[in-house]
């Protein structure tokens, strides 16, 4: 299948296909256009690749998880080094969440000083 057929069929771009080409994660092989031709085990790597990248994980850490990209990510054991990973994703996470609550808690008390009663507390 080419290109915007894969992208069709797991709800991404050709734009971000290319990308996790060349981050080594899917591959193809040319057309003599130089079309790129994918198989059709490429919907399932790539649909594995967004449920990772929608949990948190970057493209770095998504490559821990070549080996298993083929077959069914979310219900397959983790192995230790994906599970070292993830937890380490969720550490950053973690410091990231409260480093935005500490700014957006400065920033509502900074507004609060200046505009009384017209602001109100985040829920």
């Amino acid at each position: 299948m080419q290109i915007g057929e894969l992208a069709k069929a797991t709800g991404t771009t050709a734009r971000a296909l290319r990308h996790y080409e060349q981050a080594g994660l899917i591959s193809s092989e040319r057309a003599a256009n130089g079309y790129r031709i994918y198989d059709e085990q490429s919907v399932l790597r790539v649909r594995n690749i967004r449920y990772l990248l929608a949990a948190g994980l970057t493209l770095d850490d998504v490559r821990v998880f070549l080996p298993c990209l083929d077959g069914d990510v979310a219900a397959a054991s983790p192995s230790d080094t994906g599970l070292r990973v993830a937890l380490e994703r969720l550490a950053v996470l973690n410091e990231r969440i409260a480093a935005q609550t500490e700014t957006r808690d400065r920033l509502e008390a900074a507004l609060r000083q200046k505009a009384g009663g017209l602001i109100r507390p985040v829920a």
